[in-house]
């Protein structure tokens, strides 16, 4: 049995915690948390941002779930379209993949990362020529500042050069976004 002026306190205290968390500036989420961000009003976060950090997290068709509501509420932006491509791609639905990404692309062709996730699914689709153009319009695109997209342009040129050409277990070819984030997807060829 606790004693009557210890429980005291311990009620005083769970009632100090409790009341820190409903308030507006108590119990955040720390910075580059896994857990969407909340608001002081509740508000939802936008579905992009949630799907981003699915992503992260590795949960793939809880992410394209995520980017299917951000296009209810943004619209069909290239960052919206982009993101559903990546997320198919994922899931290994590469024909999807492969259409979101390229409507992507009509709605803005020197967004960098369509082009390079688009490249990612053509090597993974087999058609080594057109990804390798698609990776050096990245590259062109990207100043080639972007290492993983100098390396997917190198693995697709090797492979394109000889086709015989394995790409070694350590080598992936990456998907990126805009954005902090990047994801790596482990290839087969």
């Amino acid at each position: 049995m606790i004693p009557l002026p210890f429980g005291r306190h311990l009620a005083t205290l769970l009632v100090l915690t409790l009341l820190a968390a409903c308030s507006a500036g108590g119990l955040k989420a720390e910075k580059g948390s896994p857990y969407a961000p909340g608001t002081a009003r509740g508000e939802a976060v936008d579905g992009l941002t949630v799907g981003h950090r699915l992503m992260a997290a590795g949960e793939y068709e809880l992410a394209l779930k995520a980017y299917y509501r951000g296009a209810a509420e943004q619209g069909a932006t290239v960052d919206v379209l982009s993101a559903i491509g990546s997320a198919n791609l994922q899931l290994g639905r590469l024909g999807q993949a492969e259409q979101m990404l390229r409507r992507a692309l009509d709605k803005d062709q020197s967004f960098v990362p369509a082009w390079n996730n688009l490249g990612v699914v053509l090597m993974e689709k087999g058609d080594v020529a057109e990804a390798a153009r698609v990776f050096q319009t990245a590259y062109a695109l990207d100043s080639g500042q972007s290492d993983d997209i100098r390396e997917n342009l190198r693995l697709a040129l090797a492979k394109q050069q000889k086709p015989d050409y394995a790409v070694p277990e350590d080598k992936n070819f990456s998907l990126v976004r805009r954005g902090n984030g990047q994801y790596l997807l482990l290839t087969k060829l």
